[in-house]
């Protein structure tokens, strides 16, 4: 799949000793320092951080990731590569750090098409250097059209003119399991009433070991399934905005413009005991 979203490892080999670029490893510290792309600096916590209203919601998390991003030396003119290990293996966290990214306002940002697997794939050069970039001044300019409000997903609720879409595992989407942290991590367990269940899987297949995209004719074909077009107002949601990315990045780019994300998720929705939970083996 070509898109302005994503980008392949020959391109970015091809760019890497450009003074603009700025590439951001996901993965854990440890699995960092064994090996990672030349010039890469980590931010783990793109993945880790949980943005609850309890710890400040969305205010807060826009506040930490601001430090973070200009500790990590982000600045505008930056071209942004963010990349995981493999883009089925993360729960999307790679997508996770292009919404971020996007939602605090730097929108020159594309995720490495297949992570660090497919570029190892491809003998690509592989360093062990921590790298450590001068700091910034980065200040978010948020874009609120990336995102949805818990009261906003509750208005949907009752839309008919937005479609719910959870895109958990089968066990979170039954209520068999609350989150992938743990069987009862969170007090409840179920999907968002209305919601459409499509599986976050279902928009990659891998080849030779590594995921990719599917091509843009064939996740519109799985979206038409669900009666969802290039017109329909999509609303995604998961465990913590991280699969829900890693969906709403293959949407955008098959041309689903009109899809945001609840972010905070089920981890949030599941914690409100005034809000409706649907459980059990949906009808449809």
């Amino acid at each position: 799949m070509r898109s302005d979203y994503l980008i392949e490892s020959e391109e970015l080999r091809d760019i890497l000793r450009r003074d603009d670029l700025l590439i951001i490893d996901t993965r854990d510290a440890d699995v960092y320092e064994r090996g990672h792309i030349p010039g890469a600096v980590n931010i783990s916590d793109i993945f880790y951080y949980l943005c609850r209203s309890d710890n400040g919601g969305y205010p807060a998390m826009v506040a930490y990731f601001e430090k973070l991003f200009a500790q990590a030396g982000l600045r505008s003119e930056n071209q942004v590569v963010v990349y995981e290990d493999a883009m089925d293996n993360g729960y999307g966290q790679s997508c996770r750090g292009w919404f971020l990214l996007n939602y605090l306002g730097h929108k020159n940002t594309r995720v490495l098409h297949g992570g660090f697997r497919a570029w190892r794939a491809r003998n690509m050069p592989v360093s062990t250097e921590k790298l450590k970039r001068a700091p910034s001044d980065f200040k978010a300019q948020v874009d609120p059209s990336m995102i949805l409000t818990t009261e906003e997903m509750l208005q949907a609720v009752d839309d008919p003119s937005q479609v719910i879409v959870d895109v958990r595992d089968y066990a979170e989407w039954i209520g068999a399991n609350s989150s992938p942290y743990g069987y009862d991590f969170c007090p409840r367990k179920g999907r968002i009433p209305g919601a459409l269940w499509l599986e976050w899987y279902r928009l990659m297949r891998h080849k030779q070991g590594i995921p990719w995209y599917k091509s843009t004719e064939e996740i519109l074909g799985v979206l038409e399934q669900l009666e969802i077009t290039t017109d329909t107002k999509v609303c995604l949601y998961c465990f913590k905005g991280a699969r829900a990315s890693n969906t709403m990045l293959a949407l955008r780019s098959a041309g689903i413009k009109n899809v945001r994300n609840y972010f905070m998720s089920w981890n949030e929705w599941s914690r409100n005991f005034s809000l409706p939970v649907e459980e059990g083996y949906p009808e449809r």
